[in-house]
């Protein structure tokens, strides 16, 4: 396939095939560094085009509201300061909207694709370096010509990529055709590696089911009112496995109505703040035991202080149970042997 030639950049009106050399040839690239040796600094505007519509080039109507959502950056600046705050490194795209036929095509083809737009919303800044023959300033003309000297962009189209530290990451020069997808897959290759992103444990308890008492002190003072033993579910606040075990336990059809027809049911850490009664009363009920990581365990009492019965939370459910059971049965039993009278 025959490779279609970038069109050379100018700051200025004629195109470059007519522009004539000093030595009187047609067809010579212009001396670039010339042509704005001597220009000052003009303002940058900062003002946003709608995706798909070139700065200088005008689109339909209905084109223009179909790509409202996402934005171009027209000001290098303003990129550069979204780049800093997202991560995300800036995908400039130097353009001559008015007069440079492979720039057209490139917005036809790839910029206007909704393969595109997806693509650049997830993962760019987008920045259109845009140096039409008519419609900008001249102020605006020198600025944007200082980007095109800072990364050496001499042919239109031109496609690069720009971390947020103003390092040059890739460049794509001309366009030969491709598809979207093709396009877009070899621009992602160049895609700087995003940071994994930490999940935050938060080490707070979380809420407890409904029936269920989220603290010790509130447990020992509802237990007082109920004549009824305190079952403490134990589990680490944070560890995701003994909390989706510990709440999976008490919504357990045969475990929920029966604990909570005969217990004072709490879901409670292992510690609590150093220093208070509550703390020492954790470490008294687990035996100076520290709970081991997704274990979850089950505490009989009934002052809050003084463990009469205990057993792992990894048993079945039905086994749970049984061996709650049998306590309550030996404790109904030695209750009965103290007051029977003697003879």
């Amino acid at each position: 396939m025959r490779m279609r030639r970038a069109a050379t950049f100018r700051s200025w009106a004629r195109s470059p095939w007519q522009q004539t050399s000093p030595s009187g040839q047609r067809g010579q690239r212009p001396d670039f560094e010339s042509a704005l040796r001597g220009a000052i600094a003009g303002i940058a505007l900062a003002t946003l085009s709608p995706l798909g519509t070139l700065p200088g080039h005008l689109a339909p109507a209905a084109a223009a509201a179909e790509v409202a959502h996402q934005a171009w950056h027209t000001s290098y600046a303003s990129a550069i300061a979204q780049a800093e705050q997202t991560g995300q490194p800036v995908l400039a795209v130097f353009t001559g909207s008015d007069w440079c036929p492979h720039c057209k095509t490139l917005e036809k083809n790839v910029l206007d694709s909704g393969a595109f737009r997806e693509w650049a919303q997830q993962n760019v800044v987008l920045l259109m370096i845009d140096l039409p023959e008519h419609g900008i300033t001249e102020a605006v003309r020198v600025e944007r010509s200082k980007v095109c000297i800072k990364y050496g962009v001499r042919n239109f189209p031109a496609v690069l990529l720009i971390g947020p530290d103003g390092t040059k990451l890739a460049e794509k020069r001309g366009y030969q055709g491709q598809s979207p997808a093709s396009w877009i897959a070899d621009m992602a290759k160049s895609l700087p590696e995003q940071p994994a992103k930490t999940e935050v444990v938060s080490t707070a308890p979380a809420a407890a089911p409904p029936g269920v008492i989220d603290s010790l002190d509130k447990a020992i003072e509802t237990a007082r009112g109920a004549k009824r033993p305190i079952l403490l579910v134990v589990a680490r606040p944070g560890d995701k496995a003994a909390r989706s075990h510990s709440d999976s336990l008490i919504s357990d059809p045969e475990f929920a109505p029966f604990v909570r027809d005969n217990f004072i049911v709490a879901h409670v850490p292992p510690t609590a703040s150093s220093g208070t009664q509550e703390a020492d009363s954790m470490e008294n009920l687990l035996g100076g035991v520290e709970l081991a990581p997704d274990a979850v365990e089950l505490i009989v009492t009934d002052d809050g202080q003084t463990p009469l019965f205990s057993q792992s939370g990894a048993q079945p459910p039905a086994r749970i149970v049984h061996g709650l059971r049998r306590f309550l049965a030996a404790r109904q039993a030695s209750r009965f042997g103290e007051t029977a009278p003697r003879r």
